[in-house]
């Protein structure tokens, strides 16, 4: 008999359907797999909940996934980033079942689930196009998964009435899909995936439909839902903004592989590469070679720029060719430059141009500064007054400079 329901928002302290085996003994049939069905291991100390190791997928000669490996813990809110193309829904979708490993094997909790039914893992998915029932309405839509379990009517009318208040759909019940707002729709396909309580919930660019308000706002609930369930989430985005705000440690991946994991702010700050720097945010990127080495400094000649001061990196600089990466707010701009001297070691890197372009966002102004070798170097600066009367203008000659600390030194 499949247990009672949970207080609205608590955390469940049993995800259910729980593996308790390799493999199932019978795969069931799809048409009514049990509410716990799957295997179903004890946890085990200094296991992470998912343990993915040197996973490969192909189709023919195309090497979609190309040995990832990785561990995510429980609870943790996880993203996977990446252009379009890289490998990270293929990943997802050997997580759900729907696909196969090739080599490699993926583990939840130390056991492998490789050949486990995707109905019998204790994992669901959202799909991104939601993949709602025309025909049902928002009751029979977050329901359909609970029947197709075997679940009491009781327990599946609890369950839905929970799910409908977790995701703040009263009132919506008996509406179908063609109803419903892009938000509302998105809202029924989260609520029929956590139905069953699954230990992992994958997210395949469940934002993608939304327009941006609805989709900032919906950033927010999705991270509150997650700490309150406690619940395992990945997702899968090529919107570097979105998994940043949304997740905890962010997997860039590229061509199949898996480039970095890191946080946010490890991901944005120190880039394990040239291709990542540019990938995440905006970034003035120069190529040159280590010209000198001063105590807790190195001296990058670029042909873009000139000489370039930056700090000593906390990594060996193993190459003489390296990229000096820096990030557009580290840029400031000034009419004629603070001095560079004994009692102002920060201003040492300056560049001089014109103002060629601006861009007013609201909170930013983004300036655009060609240099007198042709280079465009980026500036942004916030908006700290309601009428900013320093200003730059088109046209206007001023000296971009920047911190030796503010520079990233990458060698690839």
């Amino acid at each position: 008999m499949a247990e009672e329901a949970p207080r609205i928002g608590a955390v469940s302290e049993r995800a259910e359907p729980e593996l308790q085996a390799v493999a199932p003994s019978k795969p069931q049939s799809p048409a009514a797999p049990s509410e716990k069905a799957g295997p179903q291991p004890r946890p085990q100390p200094n296991v992470p909940l998912l343990r993915i190791e040197g996973v490969v997928k192909t189709f023919g000669s195309f090497r979609a996934v190309d040995g990832v490996s990785l561990d995510i813990a429980a609870g943790e809110f996880f993203a996977l980033l990446g252009p379009s193309g890289c490998g990270k829904t293929t990943l997802l979708r050997m997580l759900a079942g729907f696909e196969t490993p090739d080599e490699g094997s993926i583990l939840l909790r130390g056991m492998d689930i490789g050949q486990v039914m995707p109905h019998e893992r204790p994992i669901n998915m959202m799909f991104q196009n939601y993949a709602l029932f025309p025909h049902l309405n928002v009751r029979d839509n977050i329901a359909f998964g609970l029947r197709r379990a075997g679940m009491a009517r009781e327990q599946i009318d609890r369950r839905v009435a929970e799910m409908v208040a977790l995701v703040k759909l009263g009132g919506l019940e008996k509406r179908k899909p063609d109803q419903l707002s892009g938000g509302q729709r998105q809202r029924v396909a989260l609520a029929r995936s956590l139905a069953r309580r699954p230990q992992v919930l994958l997210l395949d660019e469940p934002l993608a439909a939304l327009d941006k308000k609805l989709r900032e706002s919906t950033q927010l609930e999705l991270m509150e839902l997650q700490r309150r369930l406690g619940m395992t989430f990945i997702i899968v985005t090529h919107d570097q903004e979105e998994a940043m705000t949304v997740a905890s440690r962010i997997g860039v991946m590229d061509a199949g592989r898996l480039d970095q994991v890191a946080t946010p702010r490890e991901l944005y700050e120190a880039p394990a590469s040239r291709w990542i720097a540019e990938f995440i945010g905006e970034v003035n990127l120069f190529d040159g070679e280590i010209a000198s080495r001063e105590p807790n400094r190195l001296t990058i000649s670029t042909r873009e720029v000139g000489a370039i001061v930056v700090a000593e990196p906390r990594h060996p600089v193993t190459r003489t060719m390296v990229s000096v990466a820096i990030r557009p707010e580290k840029v400031k701009l000034s009419r004629r430059g603070p001095v560079a001297d004994a009692s102002n070691s920060q201003a040492i890197n300056r560049l001089e141009g014109v103002v060629c372009d601006v861009s007013y966002l609201g909170g930013l102004t983004v300036y655009k500064v060609k240099l007198d070798s042709g280079t465009i170097v980026r500036s942004t600066i916030a908006n700290t007054a309601r009428i900013d009367i320093d200003a730059y203008g088109l046209g206007q000659r001023v000296v971009a400079w920047f911190a030796p600390d503010d520079c990233m030194v990458l060698q690839q």
